[in-house]
Parts: C-alpha cells; structure tokens; sequence
C-alpha cells in the first residue's frame, strides 16, 4: 500500500512532500497512525494479561486467543507485539544466544546448578512493562534471589539505561551481591552498568538468549505484581505508576508472607540469610575463584 511507503524520520524529504508525491492525504495518514497506534496499545495490554496467566502461550496460541476475543489479527502482527513487549512462551529451548559485537558484551551463565542458600549470594534484575493511560513505562526491579527480597525499583518512560543504572547504584548502596544475573538487554550490557559491577568486584551472570526459566524468580514476581497491583489500577502517568508501585513493593516486602519462604516475608528472610556465618564464607569463596 503506498501508505506504508511514508518514512517520517526521512531527513531529505518531508511527510507532506511525500504525502504529495505519493498522492495521499496527510490527514487521513495521520488518523490512520494514530488509529493503529491505540489499537496496539489495547492489543497489547491484552497480551501483557494473557501472557501472565499463560506464559507457554507462543505468538501462534496468542493470535487464536485474541482472534477469539474479536481482534482481526494475524501472526505477524501479534509476533510483533509480543517482541516489542519482550514476550516469548516460556519452555525449555535449545541456547539461541549469539555473541555481541565489540558494543554488546555478554557473560556466561553461573547458576546452573549452584544452591542459592543465603542472603546476597545471587541479586537479579529484569525489565518489565507496565501499561499507563498513555501507553507503557518501564518497571526495572534488583531482586535477592533467596529470599525474594526487593532491594530496589524504577519506573522510567524510556528504555534508555541512564535511569535503571541509578537504581544500581542505590541497590549497592544497600548491599553487594557476589553474583549478579541478568539478561542479555542492551541496559544490562551497556559499559556503565558492567563498569559498576567489576568495580564492585561481582562476577556477572547472563541468561542464554530465550531462556526465560535462567531467571525464573523474577519472571514469577512480575506474575505476582500484576495480579495483586497493575491489573486492579488505571494509572495516569509514570509519577502515579512509581508512587503506587513503590507503596506495593513495600507491602511485598514487609507484609506479604511466602509459603515458599515458610510463611516469613521477604525482609524476615533477607535478614536471616545476612546474618548466617556461612553467608560470608561463601561470598569470600566466590569472589576468590
């Protein structure tokens, strides 16, 4: 179609001149765009809910899901959301991960069977979204993998590694972790973020790239957040998200007990595993290796 020839980041020729060339109506365009644009955003707060009951669900199943709902939409339209939320169906997959160029440093993976069993042995972080009244913002937490204690959070508007690196930087004003894991994300790799974990002395963990179940405890806290928080608010914008979810993380840590914790809260764990002697042992025995 000759809308899809439009390119409105071209610098040499304008939207309007294009439009003329083209013979199409600039307005018309517009509309359309933004049209498109808000189907998108509810397409994709659709799949953000689908996707936290039912993680399996490929693009394929979510194309049938949506297409049961009434949506008119195909593959390649929902594998194109799916990517732009970072979604894919958890399942064990061969290691798809390539090495970066000489900008994307990647690390191997350091969990594979090792026993997390104290405090700020392993802190892991991802990225997740968080659907606002004008479209998405970011929710970054830093998490102690043995007692699911949050340590840190920030909701940015960008994906920009500025912000979440902040974060870092607050989250090791706390404590330090001997391992940190992460994706492969380009804020994970960038050269800031990796200059404050070596300078820390943290050996640096990555999962293999479309291995979800490498950071399995924090895939299941994003599941836990939007079920008890994002999904029961309509929030208004990036301040509001921040403040409320702030409010919730406090609850999750202080107040909400784990059965898998036996039944202690985040902070009454964290704190047990930080004062256990063999906690240090083990820190020492890593960094040393």
């Amino acid at each position: 179609m000759r809308r899809e020839l439009v390119e409105p980041g071209n610098e040499k020729i304008s939207v309007a001149r294009q439009c003329e060339l083209l013979g199409l109506n600039r307005t018309g365009l517009y509309y359309r765009r933004r049209t498109a644009s808000v189907e998108d955003g509810n397409l994709m707060r659709l799949i953000d809910e689908q996707y936290t009951r039912t993680p399996f669900y490929g693009y394929r199943r979510m194309t049938h899901h949506l297409r049961q709902l009434g949506f008119s939409v195909n593959h390649k339209r929902v594998r194109r959301l799916m990517r732009k939320l970072g979604l894919e169906a958890i399942y064990p997959k061969p290691n798809l991960s390539k090495p970066g160029g000489k900008d994307h440093l990647t690390y191997p993976y350091l969990l594979k069977g090792v026993a997390v069993e104290y405090s700020d042995q392993v802190w892991a972080t991802d990225i997740t979204y968080i659907r606002i009244g004008s479209g998405f913002v970011y929710l970054l937490v830093i998490m102690d993998w043995h007692s699911r204690f949050v340590i840190e959070m920030e909701v940015s508007n960008s994906l920009c590694s500025s912000p979440f690196v902040e974060a870092l930087k607050r989250a090791l004003a706390k404590g330090k972790p001997a391992i940190f894991n992460s994706d492969q994300g380009s804020q994970f790799t960038s050269v800031e973020w990796l200059k404050i974990l070596q300078e820390n002395k943290i050996a640096v963990s990555m999962d293999g790239r479309g291995r979800c179940f490498d950071n399995i405890f924090v895939e299941r806290l994003w599941r836990t957040v939007k079920y008890e928080e994002v999904y029961l608010k309509e929030y208004a914008d990036v301040w509001e998200t921040e403040e409320s979810l702030r409010n919730y993380f406090e609850f999750y840590n202080y107040r909400r007990p784990h059965q898998s914790l036996k039944y202690q809260t985040p902070f009454e764990a964290y704190q047990k595993g930080q004062t256990t002697e063999q906690n240090k042992g083990a820190k020492a025995a890593i960094l040393d290796n």
